[in-house]
């Protein structure tokens, strides 16, 4: 019989930065959390310490990095840094405008508002792209912390395609999956299902935030 050894995965969005509150497609562009998203980093902090990770993983951009620490530093956990959980790479649209990419290239906006799983932008990496990799260090995490609680902070580029990929949601799915700034879901792995969804979104322990839908 399959052991149904469980091991959890407390999934984070970074807390807020500028990029989010202007409207700019962020990519790897290294934006550091602004006043708010140092608020909010250490309430997300707060929220996870009763889990009790015992690792907890994080992009290296600033801006997950920081939540990062803050978690690891309210929890008693090591701190690693993960490619793998690494914002989509954007290419050309990085730090632009929202506004801007759609007036100029309303064909490739309308393709990110209806279906980015097709979206394909100079020197940008797509949608599968971003699932098959985290999905590998996902496996890789839960692999070397077997039958404990862990955690990974990463972006909203990053969960979405990660989430549908742990637990099959066909393809359109980026906008059917929500994920806030500073918010968290709660995935379980064992030998017998696999991956499920157990939280989506939490955000109950922030005093604020601006919930961001495109």
């Amino acid at each position: 019989m399959t052991e149904k050894v469980r091991t959890t995965i407390l999934l984070a969005r970074h807390g807020e930065c500028r990029g989010n509150v202007e409207g700019l497609f962020r990519g790897r562009a290294d934006f550091p959390l602004n006043e708010r998203g140092v608020r909010q980093a250490g309430e997300l902090a707060e929220a996870l310490r009763p889990w009790e990770p015992a690792v907890v993983y994080t992009s290296p951009l600033l801006r997950a990095r920081a939540t990062a620490e803050a978690i690891a530093a309210a929890c008693g956990a090591e701190l690693r840094v993960d490619e793998g959980m690494n914002n989509m790479a954007l290419g050309v649209w990085e730090g632009r405008r929202k506004t801007e990419v759609a007036k100029e290239r309303p064909d490739l906006w309308r393709l990110w508002m209806e279906n980015p799983e097709e979206l394909v932008v100079d020197g940008a990496e797509t949608m599968r792209d971003v699932m098959l990799r985290s999905m590998s260090s996902l496996r890789a995490i839960v692999a070397e912390n077997r039958g404990k609680t862990v955690a990974a902070v990463t972006h909203r580029t990053v969960i979405k395609p990660l989430i549908a990929g742990c637990i099959g949601i066909a393809s359109p799915y980026f906008w059917k999956v929500h994920m806030d700034t500073a918010a968290y879901s709660v995935l379980h792995h064992d030998d017998l299902h696999g991956f499920s969804l157990f939280a989506l979104n939490r955000t109950e322990h922030l005093s604020g935030f601006a919930t961001e839908w495109e």
